[in-house]
């Protein structure tokens, strides 16, 4: 906990003790208070305790330690793709994918009270500074990667500089006490970040049947020729929609790439069912990380 910047500690405490008292409401999120992890957690469950953890993985240690209920993890956004590491954090948590929340993003530049600018330097989180590149860069600002957007207004609040300011969610100058020097800086206004919510327990799939689900899934192909095209074949064939796959390495050989896959339906509907025995024939694995309702459709 000490590695917040002291204006959050305070908050961080209280917010942690409320949960700690209540798991079974405790929602644990990456990042200060006030920041888009503290939002998404109360836009998806508004009677929720959020718990505030400063890296992924405390987050995610949290549920699986039986601290928090859930965990609310941001896994990609429109604007500047997929959230580092949560491709290989997501597989090693041991952790079930059970909901997904879609949350329009916001940032807003803040400073100091009384501080118009000019500004040299702007703290945020990697992610909230990369959908922000085109506005800094025009004002010639330097950005300043931090943990997260929440902690940085925290981190200008405690730093005391004028030349300082921090990109983050309009709460988080309310929480630290800074001003909003300007709203809406991200630089495309439909700026989206998928969450996903993980639990210790997976969804019973059959349990979704006649729903719209979706179910997310990591696999690697045999080292053979045309492995990857014959093993996606089966979702054609069987007319199951897969709307999203990507790519990574694990390891330094480079030979065994892992796909993340996400796919409308559940096993238990059988083109489902048909399209992952068709994909197992061709891979070393395939492992599922959860089964879904949609929050939004596909279409």
């Amino acid at each position: 906990m000490s590695i917040y910047p002291q204006p959050a500690l305070a908050l961080v405490r209280e917010m942690e003790t409320a949960a700690l008292a209540q798991p079974q409401r405790a929602v644990a999120l990456q990042g200060a208070p006030g920041c888009n992890g503290h939002r998404a957690a109360l836009e998806y469950d508004a009677d929720c305790l959020p718990l505030p953890c400063f890296a992924f993985e405390d987050a995610l240690d949290a549920v699986k330690e039986g601290r928090a209920d859930r965990a609310i993890i941001p896994i990609e956004n429109s604007q500047h793709g997929r959230v580092a590491d949560i491709h290989f954090l997501l597989p090693e948590s041991g952790l079930s994918i059970v909901g997904e929340h879609f949350m329009g993003i916001e940032h807003a530049l803040m400073a100091l009270p009384g501080e118009a600018g000019p500004f040299t330097r702007a703290y945020s989180h990697p992610q909230a500074l990369g959908q922000s590149r085109r506005y800094l860069r025009a004002r010639g600002i330097v950005p300043m990667a931090y943990a997260d957007t929440a902690g940085a207004a925290a981190l200008v609040r405690e730093l005391g500089e004028p030349d300082a300011c921090a990109i983050a969610p309009i709460l988080a100058a309310k929480l630290y006490g800074l001003d909003v020097i300007e709203q809406n800086v991200e630089d495309a206004a439909d700026n989206t970040t998928r969450f996903v919510v993980l639990a210790r327990e997976p969804l019973d799939p059959f349990e979704l049947r006649g729903s719209k689900a979706m179910t997310t899934f990591i696999f690697e192909v045999k080292n053979i020729v045309a492995a990857l095209y014959k093993a996606l074949g089966g979702f054609a064939t069987n007319g199951v929609n897969m709307t999203k796959l990507e790519s990574y390495q694990i390891g330094s050989s480079f030979a065994a790439t892992t796909f993340y896959a996400d796919i409308e339906g559940a096993p238990g509907d059988p083109r489902v069912d048909q399209a992952l025995q068709e994909l197992a024939f061709h891979c070393k694995y395939v492992r599922p990380l959860g089964t879904y309702l949609q929050a939004r459709s596909r279409g």
